[in-house]
């Protein structure tokens, strides 16, 4: 249970005072009471971005990184975690003080501080979040709800054009005339003339924009257990196994485009419309390449006055084609926290009694950018052929209106409008994983069902993911989310190889180093891509580690190839397979040897230098200033590491003093990026006094 706010303060403040009263120099107090702060400072900062602490959207972000980012917007919470850093440190200076600064009586004041130090440790908002995270990635039977999961099989009856706008945080809560009077004009007039759904909810897993897209567009939760670094360019697909709107719209005849304001290599989005059937992808390179304005621009990329000005002209284009398309839409000017706003509506100023809060404008904005959007495609000569869908990508985070959104109801926004459809306002129990399967169900009757979201135009059935994630108790949503996360590799993964210098993982192709956890199940429990070298060395497993990179992790001469992989268990049990096998395929469930030693400890590529080098023969000197400790592989890779130039074994000086290695390198044509790097185990360094390229004698480089 998390403690109140203000019992909180109360148990650090006393804390600090137990602290200046306990005798001597107070060294572990200190210690724990400064790292407690300093992990409650970083929970304030992530809770800033998210609203919600430290939840899956931080998971799958810390995991993705934050390239693309507007991290510009942020400057507030980021100088707010710089003084609260400084002031978690304060601590530390009790142990330079030989006498306390307090005089306690009575009670040991060292009982007291590990009772109050427990108190708030179990019952702060990290500890909560911590146990949360935990229940959501538990080892579950996703089988228990396999026969929910629905793949569209039957032909769509009318193949209508689709145009799916998702607005940026554009909850429908900005819609309430009580809370935003005159605020959005025409989205509300939209509203009264779409069919509308309210009460839309966004479950775990589907709060942040490409989960929101995950929910709506296939039907299934975007899952963030640990491990599932899903977007760090390293996985080759997308969730393969699971079967989006866009995938059954695509073996339907439809084209499929994108366009967004932002950089669609941020969190994935690019991986994900790729790998689900997308033939075009726009976004802030596009616009950037096409010679758009700086001043049209912000933080996080290409406004919407811009974005959908463009959209426009692609609707006119492909609806001239005569092939069935979505052109699908992401807008951008109302991202937390102040939003932006762009050239055309520099004349936008909306007045609140909240105050002049920059958001209030941008939302304005988008009122007159989406609806003018919208009006256009509706007054076209393609109208009749066109349905167009109109949702928020999740419920706004922390922003410059927080404090009014608190005290109402939340919803997504959702609008259905279509020459034919009439206007209607549903309430009903559902979430954003039912937006596709409802748009599915307007192209066709026969079709309700996608993924695990059910179409909020029939009575909500029972049991549904949805239902689930609003109504119990919350143990029958991890089942759903335990589903959606073998969506990743399918389930027969306990067969390994390499197949084009990628790990074959059952539907997955990773690009190594890669670490794979499997529960007693032989489920993959997790994918452990970033530092895999350390985390494989610090793991104990429950079951199974499968541990895969090159051979020169593990092996102190090359005789087994260019890859190889290491199996071990809790009990010691392990084996080291060679390339040949590997290619063949290995077994991660077959019997393990029993070794005495400890398990080998992978090391890892360090880069030393990259340079442009002529094509001709070179000797690679290499002078260190302090070796590590023990031998190492030096080497001369292409860029992307696939292609080895040269390599060798470099055995240590007994005493550890400097040296020279010389390594003979030939080039039969120019590299524009030659590494230079070394392989060590990940807590040794290497100080380099020279690197140098010298050229074989009587050579002349072309």
């Amino acid at each position: 249970m998390t403690l109140p706010a203000w019992l909180l303060a109360a148990c650090l403040l006393l804390l600090m005072v137990l602290l200046l009263a306990s005798p001597g120099r107070a060294r572990p107090q200190a210690a724990l009471l400064s790292a407690l702060l300093l992990a409650l400072s970083l929970w304030w900062f992530v809770d800033q971005l998210s609203g919600d602490g430290i939840n899956a959207a931080t998971i799958y972000h810390l995991a993705s990184g934050v390239e693309g980012a507007g991290i510009g917007d942020f400057a507030r919470p980021i100088l707010g975690l710089v003084a609260l850093l400084l002031l978690s440190l304060l601590p530390l200076l009790r142990m330079r003080l030989a006498q306390p600064p307090l005089r306690w009586r009575g009670r040991s004041t060292i009982a007291v501080f590990a009772t109050v130090f427990a108190i708030a440790a179990l019952g702060n908002p990290l500890a909560n979040d911590t146990l949360r995270l935990y229940r959501d990635s538990r080892p579950v039977d996703p089988t228990r709800v396999a026969s929910e999961y629905v793949v569209p099989a039957h032909p769509l009856r009318e193949r209508k054009n689709i145009v799916w706008i998702y607005g940026e945080s554009l909850e429908r809560t900005y819609l309430d005339a009580e809370a935003f009077p005159g605020l959005m004009p025409n989205l509300s007039r939209l509203a009264g003339e779409a069919l509308d759904f309210r009460g839309i909810a966004s479950p775990a897993g589907s709060g942040w924009t490409i989960a929101g897209m995950v929910a709506s567009l296939c039907g299934v939760p975007l899952t963030t257990a640990r491990g599932d670094e899903n977007s760090m360019g390293r996985m080759d697909t997308f969730l393969p196994g699971a079967h989006c709107l866009s995938d059954y719209l695509k073996q339907q005849g439809y084209a499929l485009h994108f366009s967004g304001g932002a950089d669609s290599a941020f969190a994935a989005k690019d991986k994900f419309l790729a790998s689900h059937g997308f033939d075009a992808v726009k976004d802030q390179r596009h616009f950037r390449a096409s010679g758009v304005a700086r001043k049209h621009f912000s933080n996080w990329g290409v406004h919407d006055d811009v974005l959908l000005d463009d959209v426009f002209d692609d609707f006119l284009r492909l609806s001239a084609a005569g092939q069935p398309f979505m052109l699908t839409a992401l807008t951008m000017d109302t991202h937390h926290p102040a939003g932006h706003l762009p050239v055309a509506c520099r004349d936008v100023r909306y007045e609140s009694r909240h105050g002049d809060i920059g958001l209030l404008n941008a939302l304005a904005c988008t009122d007159r950018l989406i609806t003018g959007l919208i009006d256009r495609i509706r007054q076209s000569d393609y109208a009749d052929d066109t349905l167009i869908v109109l949702a928020s990508d999740h419920l706004a985070m922390p922003n410059d209106l927080s404090h009014v959104l608190a005290g109402l109801e939340r919803e997504n926004l959702l609008l259905f409008l279509g020459t034919g459809l009439p206007p209607r306002q549903l309430a009903s129990t559902g979430s954003t994983l039912d937006s596709g399967a409802t748009l599915l169900q307007l192209l066709e009757p026969k079709l309700e069902k996608l993924g695990f979201g059910r179409s909020l135009l029939s009575p909500a059935p029972k049991p549904s993911a949805s239902i689930a994630a609003l109504t119990d108790d919350g143990e029958r949503y991890p089942l759903y989310l335990g589903f959606a996360r073998q969506l990743w590799t399918g389930t027969e993964t306990r067969t390994l190889r390499i197949e084009d210098d990628q790990v074959v993982a059952g539907l997955q192709r990773i690009r190594p180093p890669v670490m794979l956890e499997y529960d007693t199940g032989w489920n993959i429990k997790s994918i452990v891509l970033e530092d895999a070298p350390r985390q494989f060395n610090d793991s104990d497993p429950d079951n199974i580690l499968a541990y895969v990179d090159r051979c020169t992790a593990f092996l102190d001469d090359p005789s087994s190839g260019e890859w190889c992989a290491v199996v071990v268990d809790r009990g010691n049990g392990l084996t080291l397979y060679p390339d040949w096998q590997l290619q063949q395929g290995i077994q991660v469930d077959a019997p393990l040897e029993t070794v005495a030693d400890e398990r080998p400890r992978p090391r890892r590529p360090l880069n030393l230098e990259r340079r442009p080098v002529a094509a001709g023969e070179y000797e690679l000197q290499l002078r260190t200033r302090s070796p590590p400790g023990s031998a190492f592989w030096l080497e001369a890779v292409s860029d992307d590491g696939k292609v080895i130039r040269a390599r060798e074994w470099v055995q240590v000086e007994p005493r550890g003093r400097g040296g020279h290695v010389g390594l003979p390198l030939r080039l039969d044509s120019a590299a524009e990026d030659l590494v230079i790097r070394v392989w060590l185990d990940h807590t040794e360094v290497i100080e380099v006094e020279r690197i140098a390229l010298v050229p074989a004698p009587g050579e002349v480089r072309s």
